[in-house]
């Protein structure tokens, strides 16, 4: 971390990756600017922190513009699982071209630094494997999934732009598949899908015949990663992920044997453009960054089952209710829960728009 505090803004900030990114910001003895509109952000992932003198939490939508004092920008915020970012595709797409401009404007306007955390599924249906950053991807434009996959290559192409025209200092990581505490429970991913499924005494669902391919990096590594990057000087596009490859098949076998062998696996059809195959090469994350990962996906399962173990324990629901901390999805909460939102607390120095406050 650079010497003295920073104030570091991170957008989606009470999600999965955000809220751990925060926890690692805060140790480090940085202020952090939390900016979440709660979609998919639960403000309990960073409620350690609620009182503590370095920390603010704003409830804002990164689709409409903020001011704000900051130096460096991690932008974090875009529902990143299957379930909530085709629920509003239109908002989906909005967040990473809205959002990602409106956060340059702003890290433009005080002479911030910008990571932009971009996605492998940027890559799409990869024709090469493993995949490198000059890989250009294989991507179907108009399918199911591309509000996230398209919205995420126009938010590269943004930055790139700005850093061309403007001089702006962007950092752009592409992350693959991360698991690990504080995945939502229903989230559609398939490390939580499996873990929720097996803890429920559930068959495990597999798509396809479970041969397609992943890598699955833990979360403390990717976030080790994204803060090397942001004090490194290379602009990106870095991978970050694990490169040990698992078939699905496989990592719904590692979780079975962990909670229930009995529990029987069933194939279902595979979803519109899921990719066959997905793995980093991290080769540049290696040179530029000093970083490779260190938790094998043994290693991680098992703090990530305890967690999920105690959340569903807590909520007391019969199988096959939703957890209590999370609403049912429809159209109508999507819609309502991603309308712009002001600040819970905030201060005069931090954040000077009336908008924001």
């Amino acid at each position: 971390m650079p010497a003295g505090p920073t104030r570091n803004l991170v957008t989606g900030g009470a999600g999965f990756l955000g809220s751990h990114l925060v926890d690692r910001l805060m140790q480090a003895g940085e202020e952090v600017l939390c900016l979440d509109n709660t979609f998919t952000g639960r403000k309990a992932n960073v409620r350690q922190w609620w009182e503590h003198p370095r920390f603010e939490f704003i409830r804002h939508d990164v689709t409409e513009p903020i001011k704000l004092e900051v130096d460096r920008i991690w932008h974090l915020a875009c529902p990143a699982s299957p379930i909530h970012d085709q629920t509003n595709p239109v908002k989906t797409a909005k967040t990473s071209f809205l959002g990602t401009y409106n956060m340059l404007v702003l890290a433009r306007r005080v002479g911030a630094r910008l990571l932009l955390a971009s996605t492998s599924e940027v890559y799409g249906d990869p024709e090469l494997h493993p995949q490198p950053e000059s890989y250009r991807g294989c991507v179907n434009t108009i399918g199911p999934r591309a509000c996230y996959d398209g919205g995420k290559r126009i938010a590269e192409t943004l930055c790139f732009d700005y850093r061309r025209m403007h001089g702006s200092e962007i950092r752009i990581v592409r992350i693959f598949n991360t698991y690990g505490p504080r995945m939502l429970a229903d989230d559609g991913r398939v490390v939580s899908n499996f873990i929720v499924q097996a803890l429920r005494g559930e068959p495990l669902t597999l798509y396809g015949d479970g041969s397609q391919s992943r890598s699955f990096c833990y979360v403390d590594d990717l976030i080790e990663g994204l803060i090397r990057l942001m004090n490194a000087e290379h602009t990106g596009p870095i991978n970050l992920g694990n490169p040990d490859e698992f078939t699905i098949r496989e990592l719904a076998e590692q979780v079975r044997a962990r909670i229930n062998p009995a529990l029987p696996l069933i194939d279902q059809p595979l979803p519109a453009d899921d990719p066959r195959q997905r793995q980093p090469e991290i080769a540049l994350a290696q040179r530029e960054l000093g970083w490779a990962p260190s938790v094998s996906l043994e290693q991680g399962l098992e703090p990530t089952i305890a967690w999920f173990r105690k959340l569903l324990d807590s909520s007391s629901t019969p199988p096959g209710f939703p957890h209590p901390h999370r609403r049912r999805l429809d159209r109508r909460t999507a819609v309502s829960a991603c309308a712009p939102a002001w600040s819970l607390r905030c201060r005069a120095a931090l954040c000077r728009s009336a908008r924001a406050c």
